[in-house]
């Protein structure tokens, strides 16, 4: 499936102000299922561009803006193809719950296998306990009854508020974001043993291909298919990494399109920025993403 993404951020100021270096996670990670054809940024003003990976192997983009202004847009176009992909295939020993990952596994996991938030009363391991059938159980059955069990809880609610809510607080209130969504999964798996990290990127849903403007209170369904999304991957011998989205009550990677991985939320801003000058000079920011199918051919292209 071929698609075309444009992720457009706009920064407005009452008065020119000298823009300091933001940071921009915006080029799509490749993978066996997924290639990426083309990619380019381009900020107005214009900036100076240099490129590093972090210890996640993202690539981090730093735009230096050349000179003051009221108004800084930082567009991303980008064209991948993404591949159908086999099942996952787990190795024999993952393929029943509890398994216990090899020492080697656990070194490297770390964090990815450790909860991140407090649960003094237990209360978030008790509920993902409640979703293990049986001693052992089946592995895949586990994680897909546990990814839906969070749609079925909780209530998708967009939100442009800066922030993540606590996985608690996600249970307690019963609505939230897709990152919560996305954190309150990391989470419980972590309590249930498996090591999990959280994925930025895009949706696409097929057959609503529409723009659509991030808007600030906007309830729905779900995430519209033009938007930036957060959901999990989840690593299980055999398979590797994963992808569970508990958002859509889906699992795989057919429709996402992964930006960034990181142990925490926090980690995966797409832009994130400064400027010298008063803090009243700030008006506010605006996020557009378009995420359309493209029809025909298309050769792999470069990036910039």
């Amino acid at each position: 499936m071929l698609l075309g993404i444009h992720h457009r951020t706009t920064y407005l100021y009452h008065r020119p102000v000298s823009l300091g270096p933001h940071r921009l996670m915006l080029r799509p990670r490749e993978s066996p299922t997924l290639r990426l054809l083309s990619f380019a940024v381009e900020t107005a003003p214009p900036s100076l561009v240099s490129w590093s990976d972090d210890v996640y192997g993202n690539a981090i983009a730093t735009a230096m803006p050349l000179w003051a202004a009221d108004c800084l847009t930082i567009d991303s176009h980008v064209r991948v193809d993404i591949l159908a992909g086999p099942p996952p295939q787990l190795a024999g020993r993952a393929g029943r719950y509890p398994f216990r990952y090899t020492d080697s596994e656990w070194n490297d996991l770390g964090p990815l296998a450790r909860p991140q938030h407090q649960d003094p009363q237990g209360e978030l391991q008790a509920w993902a306990q409640a979703f293990v059938a049986a001693h052992p159980t089946d592995t895949l059955s586990l994680l897909r009854d546990l990814n839906a069990g969070i749609a079925d809880w909780v209530f998708y609610q967009s939100r442009d508020a800066e922030g993540t809510q606590t996985p608690m607080e996600t249970l307690r209130r019963g609505w939230g974001s897709c990152r919560d969504l996305a954190v309150l999964l990391a989470e419980a798996v972590r309590w249930l043993g498996f090591g999990a990290r959280l994925v930025s990127g895009y949706v696409y849903l097929p057959g609503l291909d529409l723009p659509r403007p991030d808007q600030a209170g906007q309830a729905a369904a779900g995430p519209a298919p033009g938007s930036t999304h957060a959901w999990v991957e989840i690593y299980l011998p055999g398979a590797g990494w994963v992808a569970f989205d508990p958002t859509n009550r889906s699992y795989g990677s057919d429709n996402l399109v992964p930006v960034a991985v990181a142990r925490d939320i926090t980690q995966l801003p797409p832009v994130d920025g400064s400027f010298t000058g008063a803090t009243a000079d700030y008006i506010g920011m605006h996020v557009g993403v378009e995420v359309t199918a493209l029809q025909g051919q298309m050769q792999p292209g470069g990036w910039s």
